[in-house]
């Protein structure tokens, strides 16, 4: 995708994440370069339960970011980068990978089973959006909670690691929640961490706007892909 990549996100970056950001750092902006060899692109659970309309937890701007996260994922390639797709996935309950505080505490009752089956491995909406751009060579990972760092059978850390990675963009959904919670796990482990603004998105105005204040504290690089995709291309 060409450099002069743009896609309008339906509110803008709220003015408060610009202020805090400023006022504690100076500069929204953290890092002046991305090295894209040592550089991993992290998409966050863009599964058809969140990016298609049938999904129970449809988020309805999922569709619209994945322009953004091809455009990265390209180009980052392009330069010897490494490309992962996360999924979220659920294990059944008394598996060790069940996450039982989680589905006993904030999932209703009545949807608990349903729940559970529509991010089974293997079932129809656990699936990747068909429009991301998924190649040989991306790296495929399942998560089973919030943050792609946490309890999870395979250690995303060591593997990023073992390819030289110290850099990772977090994109995907949601902002608030999935997205958040790894972007601030990989800088507590030392990555540096990018999160583009218009390639990660929640079900409200709100909530990414809350997700992007938090993140912008302290865990993160909070710019548009278009000013990502210049630094890559800058290398």
């Amino acid at each position: 995708m060409p450099l002069g990549y743009a896609r309008p996100m339906p509110w803008p970056l709220p003015d408060i994440v610009l202020e805090n950001a400023r006022a504690r750092r100076g500069r929204l902006e953290v890092f002046d370069a991305i090295d894209p060899a040592r550089c991993a692109l992290l998409v966050v659970d863009m599964q058809l339960a969140w990016t298609s309309a049938e999904g129970p937890m449809h988020v309805p701007d999922a569709a619209a970011i994945v322009p953004g996260i091809n455009a990265l994922a390209a180009a980052l390639r392009a330069r010897g980068g490494l490309v992962a797709w996360i999924q979220h996935s659920n294990a059944p309950p008394g598996s060790p990978l069940h996450w039982q505080t989680f589905y006993a505490n904030f999932i209703r009752p009545e949807r608990r089973a349903a729940s559970l089956r529509t991010l089974a491995p293997g079932a129809p909406l656990h699936a990747l959006d068909p429009a991301l751009d998924v190649r040989d060579g991306d790296l495929r990972l399942r998560k089973y909670r919030f943050s792609a760092f946490t309890r999870n059978p395979e250690d995303p850390e060591a593997l990023l690691r073992a390819r030289g990675i110290d850099t990772v963009v977090v994109a995907g959904v949601a902002t608030n929640i999935c997205c958040e919670s790894t972007a601030r796990d990989a800088m507590m482990r030392d990555f540096r961490v990018f999160m583009p603004h218009d390639a990660v998105t929640a079900g409200s105005a709100e909530a990414h706007g809350a997700g992007l204040l938090a993140v912008a504290q302290v865990f993160a690089d909070i710019r548009p892909v278009e000013s990502l995709l210049r630094l890559v291309e800058a290398s």
